[in-house]
């Protein structure tokens, strides 16, 4: 049988990587690679959707989902997740030390439909007793002018979002014009006047994860929903080379003999992550992250991020859901 020949968009991980060059390869279908940054292929997927299977922000998908627009559909493949309690920022000569000081400050963020602000936005109102409607929300590229929301929001009545199209974050913060900010990235000045709100993040990120169970999705893989409806068998095929993908690569990280990456003492952080998360510490599927999901979908319908309350088997393909059983 002809294989079927789909273009595929992926940021570099070693995770994926065997699935990327081949290695590990996905029944029936082959596949057309390329590795590319994350803000090119999401700016590329969401605009002019270029490839048939691609890397995309979990706040994009949901908030497009939510609005009924199903170009795309997810498998649960998680190929990125970062705890976001590290992502506040502030100035180094300034008062603001606790995450309760930002009622009634000015807070920026890069997008309001950054996956990440979803997290720390909720994690603010949830956690820290923030009310979200209290902040004075600005919304800029980090570093470079004229960045701009890629999906329509549904803002909640009593927040205020304002575009700061002139300036970036780094240096509206830098200037005094913000108090703090929200961004998956670094700031340039870090270290140079800017500072994290949290410099010893690890344990408080981890203290929020053993109390809640949320371990912050980031991206997923989508594929057109019209590859999909012609060739259904796609998706499961697919979840399953990524899983192999993943099983070699958190295979090798184990491997005390070898320095699979350029890093001491891996193996023993290797041995970290299990007594945190249990021997599948980057868990892929649908149930083994149910808590995550069902955290983010209510963070981002009460921050109008999503416009209606989704449920995690909106997200993706029936097929998925569920496996059989030997």
């Amino acid at each position: 049988m002809e294989k079927l020949r789909l273009s595929i968009a992926l940021d570099e991980y070693d995770h994926t990587r065997d699935l990327m060059s081949g290695r590990v390869p996905v029944e029936g279908v082959e596949l057309v690679p390329m590795n590319l940054q994350i803000e090119e292929i999401f700016y590329r997927t969401t605009f002019y959707k270029e490839w048939d299977i691609s890397e995309l922000s979990m706040g994009k998908y949901c908030s497009l989902r939510s609005q009924g627009d199903e170009t795309f559909t997810a498998i649960p493949v998680f190929v990125s997740r970062q705890f976001r309690l590290s992502m506040a920022y502030v100035r180094e000569d300034g008062k603001i030390t606790r995450p309760e000081q930002l009622a009634g400050k000015r807070v920026g963020v890069p997008e309001w439909a950054q996956t990440a602000t979803v997290y720390s936005r909720g994690w603010l109102a949830h956690d820290c007793g923030v009310k979200l409607e209290s902040i004075d929300w600005v919304q800029a590229g980090l570093h470079t002018p004229g960045r701009v929301e890629k999906v329509k929001l549904n803002l909640p009545q009593g927040l205020e979002l304002r575009p700061a199209p002139q300036g970036t974050l780094n240096d509206m913060l830098l200037a005094g014009e913000l108090d703090a900010i929200l961004t998956a990235r670094a700031p340039r000045a870090v270290g140079k006047g800017i500072a994290r709100l949290i410099p010893d993040y690890r344990p408080v990120e981890e203290a929020h994860y053993r109390r809640t169970g949320i371990y912050p999705i980031m991206h997923v893989v989508v594929l057109r929903t019209e590859v999909l409806q012609r060739h259904p068998w796609v998706a499961t095929n697919l979840l399953k080379a990524f899983e192999e993908a993943k099983r070699r690569s958190c295979e090798r990280l184990d491997q005390i003999a070898l320095s699979s990456v350029p890093l001491a003492w891996l193996y023993d952080y290797v041995g970290q992550m299990k007594a945190i998360f249990g021997d599948d510490f980057f868990p892929y599927g649908v149930e083994k992250n149910r808590r995550t999901l069902d955290a983010f979908l209510q963070y981002g319908h009460e921050q109008g991020v999503f416009h209606r309350r989704l449920q995690p088997e909106d997200l993706f393909p029936k097929q998925v859901l569920s496996t059989f059983k030997v």
